[in-house]
């Protein structure tokens, strides 16, 4: 093997210990020990805690709060200190959680390491900058390693200068130049100490090299150009180039349970009780066979986030309206570009890869919308691009702040007391001109003609049908109304950082509106309905499908009806009078969430998207313990306090199961992530999280840092788990999935998904499935593939609520 070759693979072995890291742009959540998934959750978290200094359980006193509460049955939780042979008194079991708790030091750091970080962390903040820096730094186009050995010379901070004008041309050549008295069984060990040294910006490293995109395309950087100038700066410095004894991701470890496992599976096991406890109820197939009789006014079909659980619930309680819920970018993998963009995004999981390039086509028909669209935006943008040269430039910079400092202050002072008003007076002067919703459609007829590495335009008509057809299948959708939506949804907030965080997961993080048009028209296509129709999908001749954007931070819907026939414009104004009132309904209760006077609703939730001095907009995702996979029938009425994940599946419609194959490797696993990354930025805000906003300082367009410089923060902030300091608002429990399926189907499925029973089997995610076909029974996953039925039916409730905490603070 060449030592090139040895060098690649330890690398790549040694990136593991690092989660992956999405920029702020495109906020993508993920699971930060996504490397250590291939072991028990006990045993991962201390291995990672040894390596990046995080703690993985909840303190003690937020297991306390939990049984004060309710949260946690205490007779489940004796009885599970029992089985694991531990003292059954709560106090005194509480009492040595605290015993066993420390606060979980950082790694400890020499000066000449934290020297390194320091100079490091400067270049790769000036190479990896996204379009904030108003000088880019010089040779980017070559590569970060090239580029930073052509400049470093330069930086008086680097004590060996010349050291660095002398590497070689090639990152694993300079590797292998400064490893030549370490052996090859050495390295992973090596590469895994410097690359956990800076997570945040190793992560995004890996992101950046992974996807490929257009700033990889143009800047390259990989593991191995900076893992050579880390080293060559560690041997300038006189740091260390091997890690101490303790720095290890491989812990030796004992067949004993930790008793903070005991009390946070007890804590799970109540929650997932409740909740299928509800499901199981057999008024579930009475609502099913009732709701089957008629047909509904409408049909609504949002994303499975568990934001849309409360505007459904709010939706169907104002009339006939059947919702559903669907991956959010509507299973279409596609590259999206707006009409004006200069740039484009995927706007698919990042477990899947862009299939399809989707741009906006004006119509022809719109010429006279589009004309007044181009000349609004002309003016708008040279406008934006001359008050931005005058600010940054450094002949008009001082001038400009003393002729329009006023006008500035003046601004700020309106936009600070009266943010609801100066942003609607915003909004007001840029819709001045047309929205491009007006006269653009996405392009989804297929154009032959791309280069050999370019995406194609638009889709086949088979691929077409196919999508449509899958997600009326997977949905168990058999009747259609006049009118079906779907829905994608958007956030909405001022100078957030983090504000793509708040938008579509399962669409990277960006809107999922573009998608939800994109399968609109697909559904629209006489075409594809012909087509659906042989394959026994009948779309009656007065059904439209219609498109939507849900903003999650207000619930207004928006509905993109420009196309929809004069027949159906009864139907469309009674739907959005509907949507009119849900919104006011679930606005108060997210009002109440964040301490506010639930009777304001609408008018807080506005004001909070448009502060820019709110730390907390939203709640976002924050409350997630639940998974459920089934018809909307089985958690029709229930109150699930925006907990659950909701994904519609019926397994009548699924002969074959691929459909619920598709649910189980996908969104479960995604939704496993988003878990798992509030998890531990809730369990340890300071090793996983971000830190609190206030101090946030954003660089590049890429992330953030605490303070003025360091490691990249790789999770959430305080503001979106915590109520107040130490009142955690999202319960810490990690995911427990419910399906309604035949439990031998999963069982298959799992059988020839092993990556996903892995999962399973390390206690990264539980799974209950409710058996049709058993009527109803609950069996609950154990281990390689065997499962437990859970034979208790405690009584019924109507809602699954977390115990409510005082009001939201603004940290």
């Amino acid at each position: 093997m060449s030592s090139e070759h040895a060098i690649d693979r330890s690398i790549a072995a040694a990136a593991d210990a690092v989660g992956t890291v999405w920029p702020l742009h495109s906020f993508v959540t993920a699971n930060p020990l996504a490397g250590f998934e291939d072991r028990p959750f006990h045993e991962a978290v201390a291995d990672a805690e040894s390596v990046l200094g995080g703690r993985g359980y909840p303190t003690a006193a937020v297991f306390e709060q939990a049984l004060e509460s309710g949260a946690i049955d205490p007779d489940l939780l004796r009885g599970r200190l029992a089985e694991h042979g531990y003292e059954t008194d709560l106090e005194a079991s509480l009492d040595r959680l605290a015993d066993n708790e420390s606060v979980v030091p950082s790694p400890e750091k020499a000066t000449a390491t934290e020297r390194v970080d320091a100079v490091v962390t400067k270049w790769l903040a000036a190479f990896l900058d996204q379009g904030r820096a108003e000088w880019p730094m010089p040779d980017r186009e070559s590569g970060f390693y090239a580029a930073f050995c052509a400049m470093a010379p330069h930086d008086s901070d680097i004590p060996d200068a010349a050291a660095i004008d002398a590497l070689p041309s090639e990152p694993t050549a300079a590797i292998r130049s400064m490893l030549t008295d370490r052996a090859v069984g050495s390295w992973q060990d090596v590469f895994e100490f410097h690359l956990a040294a800076l997570p945040g910006w190793t992560g995004l490293i890996k992101q950046r090299a992974a996807d490929n995109g257009s700033w990889q395309s143009a800047y390259p950087i990989t593991l191995a150009g900076y893992l050579a100038v880390r080293l060559a700066l560690a041997d300038g410095f006189d740091a260390p180039i091997v890690p101490p004894e303790e720095f290890t991701t491989s812990q030796p470890h004992g067949d004993d349970v930790p008793l903070e496992e005991v009390w946070l599976s007890a804590w799970e096991e109540t929650y997932r009780t409740e909740l299928v406890t509800a499901i199981a109820d057999d008024s579930g197939s009475t609502r099913a066979d009732a709701a089957a009789a008629e047909r509904p006014d409408a049909q609504l079909v949002f994303c499975i986030d568990t934001r849309s659980e409360i505007i459904r619930r709010h939706i169907e309680s104002t009339g006939a309206y059947e919702t559903h819920g669907y991956a959010g970018f509507f299973g279409i993998p596609m590259r999206y570009e707006g009409y004006d963009s200069d740039v484009s995004v995927d706007a698919c999981p990042p477990i899947l890869e862009a299939q399809h390039h989707i741009t906006d086509q004006p119509a022809e028909a719109a010429a006279g919308e589009r004309s007044r669209y181009d000349r609004w935006h002309a003016v708008t943008e040279t406008a934006t691009h001359a008050m931005k040269s005058l600010k940054s430039n450094a002949a008009t910079a001082f001038s400009f702040v003393e002729s329009a400092g006023m006008g500035y202050a003046a601004a700020l002072a309106v936009r600070t007391i009266a943010p609801s008003w100066f942003a609607n007076a915003l909004q007001k002067a840029g819709n001045r001109g047309p929205d491009d919703h007006e006269f653009c459609a996405p392009s989804i007829e297929h154009e032959h003609d791309h280069a050999p590495d370019e995406l194609p335009t638009g889709l086949t008509l088979d691929e077409r049908v196919e999508y449509a057809a899958t997600a009326f299948e997977l949905m168990g959708i058999e009747q259609f109304a006049r009118v079906v939506a779907f829905v994608g949804h958007a956030s909405e907030t001022a100078n957030n950082p983090f504000e793509s965080s708040l938008d579509c997961g399962a669409c990277a993080g960006n809107p999922g509106g573009p998608n939800a048009r994109v399968l609109a028209a697909i559904c629209n296509d006489e075409a594809v309905q012909a087509a659906l129709a042989d394959r026994g999908i009948e779309i009656p001749d007065d059904t439209v499908f219609v498109a939507g954007e849900h903003t999650t931070t207000t619930d207004e819907v928006t509905l993109y009806t420009d196309s929809v026939p004069e027949t159906h414009a009864d139907d469309i104004a009674e739907l959005r009078a509907d949507l009119s009132t849900a919104r006011e309904r679930a606005a108060g209760e997210r009002a109440g969430d964040m301490g506010a006077d639930p009777s304001t609703g609408v008018r807080e939730t506005e004001r909070r998207a448009a502060d820019w001095a709110e730390t907390r907009p939203e709640w976002g995702l924050a409350g997630n313990a639940g998974f459920v996979i089934g018809p909307r029938a089985l958690t029709a009425g229930l109150d699930l306090d925006g907990r659950a994940f909701l994904h519609s599946y019926d397994w009548r419609t699924d002969s074959d199961g691929s459909a619920l194959e598709a649910i189980l490797a996908g969104p479960m696993v995604v939704t496993q992530w988003i878990n798992t990354q509030y998890y531990f930025s809730t369990v340890d805000n300071a090793a996983y999280g971000s830190g609190s906003k206030v101090t946030h300082n954003p660089v590049g367009n890429i992330g953030v840092y605490q303070g003025n410089g360091g490691d990249l923060m790789t999770g959430l902030p305080l503001q979106s788990t915590m109520a107040a300091d130490n009142e955690p608002y999202h319960q810490p429990l990690r995911l427990s999935t419910i399906v309604h399926a035949p439990v031998d189907r999963v069982t298959d499925i799992l059988a020839d998904h092993p990556e996903v029973a892995e999962l399973l089997d390390n206690g990264w995610l539980s799974l209950t499935v409710i058996d049709p076909q058993q009527d109803g029974r609950a069996l609950q996953y154990e281990k390689e593939l065997a499962w437990t039925a859970i034979d208790e039916e405690p009584e019924p409730i109507e809602s699954i609520n977390r115990p409510q905490p005082p009001a939201a603070a603004d940290d």
